[in-house]
């Protein structure tokens, strides 16, 4: 029997939607890696971008669990000295809260130009509206999957 590798013709790629609201972070970033590698898919080939397109709304209303809210998190702006901080929290408040997900989903990723590619199939978006309403993405219920998918708000 010989093993089976996909080709870019073999590949069917669906549009999904996932509502983030309540959503504990890791849970809802390791289910969208799985979705954008394809890992799903009983065809998944390593070396090849057989993931679906993901469409993540509500993502400034996902819930982190412990302290990680006042979790630090350091980029460098290039300059001497140019180390910045903002924690997690003041991040979902801010401008861009739909970056906390990304940068989850990012990590779960393994490394490399694959991972680049399959990224550009994750549109995230703070409320919930998104307009890819054309493309009739399927509604993939996170929530339901398992009762630890979702965490009462940490007032700590």
């Amino acid at each position: 029997m010989k093993t089976f590798t996909a080709t870019p013709a073999d590949i069917d790629k669906k549009w999904i939607v996932i509502d983030a609201e309540g959503v504990v972070l890791g849970r809802l970033a390791s289910i969208v890696a799985t979705r954008l590698r394809g890992k799903h898919k009983p065809s998944f080939t390593p070396s090849m971008d057989m993931g679906d397109n993901v469409i993540v709304v509500n993502a400034d209303k996902v819930q982190l669990t412990g302290r990680k809210l006042q979790k630090p998190n350091y980029w460098h702006t290039g300059f001497p000295g140019g180390i910045k901080s903002r924690t997690t929290g003041e991040i979902l408040e801010g401008a861009h809260p739909e970056r906390v997900v990304m940068q989850a989903v990012k990590r779960m990723l393994p490394s490399g130009p694959l991972a680049r590619q399959q990224m550009t199939n994750l549109r995230v978006y703070a409320g919930s509206e998104h307009p890819h309403d054309a493309q009739q993405p399927e509604v993939l219920d996170v929530k339901s999957m398992n009762k630890k998918n979702t965490r009462e708000a940490y007032d700590g």
